[in-house]
Order: C-alpha cells, then structure tokens, then sequence
C-alpha cells in the first residue's frame, strides 16, 4: 500500500458554506487550480455522486472496506473527476467540459481529494438552480452548496489503482464506437437488464440494443449488467448513449459505456467479467516490453504539460520517435497514472497522481519474470519457434500453463514476453 496524510483537517465552513476537503497535494506548495461555479448544478452533482458511488462499491465479493478517494485533474479547459470501485473491475470518468465551468483556471494539476458520506448527502440535496461552487487546489478542494458537511477521512491509496489506470488507458486505447442511442432508448435498455454475473453482448438492433449469448459485428461485451445501474439517475439529463468496444473476437473483453450530457460526461469501463480487475489483464506488458521504453518514456514525459488532449503525432514530430515508439512510452508512463485515455476524442490526456518511486516491475511480475528468463539466457530458437526454458513459443501462444488457462486473454504470458524480447533485441 502506499500510504500519505492529508494536509490538514478537512472541514465546513459555516459562514461562506463552503466545504473544504483536504488532499495529498499536487505539483507546487499552495496553488489553486479552478475556481468557479459548475454549470447544470444538480446534474453535476448527480455525476459526481456516481463517480463516489463506484469508488465506494465492490461489485465482487463485497466487504465492509470503504475506498473513496477519486483523482481530480484540472486540464486547463476542463475538470475530470476519476474512481475506480473497490473490486478495480469498474472504472469511472466524469468530464466537465469549458461549457460547464463557470470561473477562472489559475493553474493546471491532479489531486487526490477525500469524498465521505456527509459530501454525498450534500451533494444528493442540490436540486435544479442551486449554486455549486468548486475550489480545486493541491491542498484542498471547497465545495460550496446551500448546506453540507464533512469528516475528514484518511484512506490509503492501493496500487491496484495505479495498475487499473495503466491497463484501462491501453485497452480503451483499442476501443471503437459500436453504438448510440437516446437516452428514452437508453433508459429502456438498462432498466430491463438482467442481474446475472454471466457476461452476455448487447447487439446493436434498430434504435436499441438486444442482448445475445455470442458475439457478432459491432456487439458490446456485457459482464455483470448490475455494474451499469450506476448511469440509470444521469439518463434524465443525458443527450445520448455510446458503447466502446474492441473488435468481438467471441471471448469476454472490457467495454466502454459513455452518457453525454452536453457540457459534460460520465464514462464507465467495465472489465472482462466481475470477477477480474481491470488492473490484472496485461494490456501495457507489450510496451513495457519494448526495449527502449524507460527512455522514450522520460523523453516524452518532459514533453507533457496536462495537455487535455495528448497529440501522438504532434509527440512523435517533437520526440524524434516514431509513434509506435511514443505509444509505448504513453503505456511506460501510463504505469505512473501519468496518462489516460478520452473515448469521446480519441486521445490521450495527461494527469500527474501523488506517487513517487514507482517499480514498475513489481507492479508487473510476468514483466519482471520475463527479464529474468532473458538475464539467464533461457531463450533459444528452434528456427521461427523459440524455446524459453521446457517451454516452446509460436507467435503469441506458449505450451506453458497460462497460455493454456487464458489463451492470451489477459495478456501474454512470461516465456513469450522474453522471447520478444529476445527478438526485438530488448
């Protein structure tokens, strides 16, 4: 666990009603990055109520454990709220585009605010017209509503967050839009969804969606439905729709479910099935492989500046990389949660989380492994199969145990990362 204390206490402010929460601090001493009014108020409230509501849910093997700590990130046209659940298998976004904001940006940053069960109650009794104010700073965050209240609440921060980040900005990086629907069709769909933890595929029919066993064109993998009931309260603001997803391939995969609702937007990606985190499927070890990512990463980490939308090729053409190489730097720097990935504009942003001294290899054990296997020469070739230890790799599958227990379906396994390593003269 990594663990860190709040700057002060978090506390209200009875005379200015302004909630001030405290964080773990950003990248200079007492800067505030926005202040100003949230446009929409009680649909901005109804928002951030489902990031904290995923943050505070384990939607596999549910426990009394209480994680609420959602990562805020001022991006200079734009606010961008993010959680992942207790079980790390949902992901949660909510974007406050420039239309939203109502105030002035002083500077740009990420920080780690604490969110209790007093701000929730606040924040369920905005109504329509109500002012919502928000003060973003690395050493706290005010919230001003007609009333509310706060307990200041110190709460680790696991790892696991960290790899959820890295894992969802590479695999949502494949997705591609399947479909859209109004919010009335929307409504209808999610309201008659089953309870079961089976994943299933919502196939694009007509306006709506149907719901089918197997995969065809442009369906959406579905695992736990229940993990959606989050979006059912934003319906009544939202303008549409949009399901992500990579292509179908038959075998459950991660999937993207975007409610617009204009100035701003609430992404969820829900990994593969509810029993796996999006922190565990192996997506960044193909870039954390490559063999020059630790210095085209640091390279293109000093070109970064909380740029909303992150410009590979604008990247590669000030790098000298070409933009392979900079994608795999952006899955290196994703390991630091330094970079995240925007379905709606196809393109990487850039966030800075309150981490320091990172290893990315015990982060990553089949990376790990895999180097070790090359330090002791285990790789050899036996013409265009490599033999890695007892075990034979062709291609991407292996006759090791978890090639044959997952097939490539949470990544690669160690003896075919080492053998492309070897190959790619990592």
């Amino acid at each position: 666990m990594h663990s860190y204390a709040y700057v002060a206490d978090s506390r209200l402010d009875e005379t200015r009603r302004a909630l001030g929460l405290q964080t773990s601090g950003g990248r200079a001493p007492n800067p505030r990055f926005f202040t100003g009014f949230l446009g929409d108020s009680q649909q901005a409230a109804t928002a951030l109520l489902a990031i904290a509501k995923v943050a505070g849910t384990r939607y596999f093997q549910p426990t009394t454990e209480r994680l609420r700590d959602p990562v805020v990130t001022c991006n200079g046209d734009r606010l961008r709220f993010e959680s992942f659940s207790g079980c790390c298998g949902v992901y949660a976004r909510l974007d406050v585009l420039g239309d939203a904001l109502d105030g002035e940006v002083h500077d740009r940053g990420t920080t780690n605010v604490d969110v209790n069960e007093p701000l929730r109650r606040a924040l369920a009794r905005v109504t329509k017209g109500d002012p919502l104010h928000l003060t973003v700073g690395p050493d706290q965050v005010e919230v001003g509503t007609l009333d509310g209240a706060v307990v200041e609440k110190k709460v680790p921060l696991p790892p696991r967050w960290l790899r959820g980040f890295a894992e969802t900005q590479v695999l949502t990086s494949k997705f591609d839009l399947k479909a859209e629907l109004s919010a009335a069709d929307a409504q209808r769909f999610l309201k008659t969804l089953p309870k079961g933890r089976a994943a299933v595929w919502a196939v694009p029919s007509g306006k709506s969606l149907r719901l089918s066993g197997s995969a065809s064109a442009n369906a959406v993998c579905l695992a736990g439905p229940n993990r959606l009931e989050t979006l059912i309260p934003l319906l009544r603001f939202a303008k549409a729709v949009r399901l992500y997803g990579p292509p179908a391939d038959g075998k459950p995969v991660a999937s993207g479910w975007e409610v617009d609702l204009g100035a701003q937007r609430l992404t969820l990606v829900l990994s593969p099935e509810v029993t796996r985190g999006l922190s565990g499927e192996g997506a960044v070890l193909d870039g954390l492989a490559a063999g020059d990512a630790d210095t085209d990463a640091e390279l293109v980490g000093a070109l970064l500046d909380f740029e909303p939308r992150v410009d590979v090729a604008d990247l590669a053409d000030r790098s000298g990389l070409t933009p392979a190489r900079v994608k795999d730097a952006l899955a290196q720097l994703g390991t630091a949660g330094r970079v995240g990935y925007d379905l709606a504009e196809a393109s990487y942003f850039h966030r800075e989380l309150p981490y320091g001294g990172i290893d990315v290899e015990a982060m990553n054990p089949r990376l790990r492994n895999a180097k070790a296997l090359v330090a002791q020469n285990a790789v050899s070739w036996d013409g265009d199969t490599a033999v890695v230890g007892s075990y034979r790799v062709n291609g991407e599958a292996c006759t090791c145990q978890w090639w044959a227990e997952y097939r490539g379906g949470r990544g690669k396994c160690k003896h075919v990362l080492a053998a492309d390593m070897v190959r790619g003269g990592a």
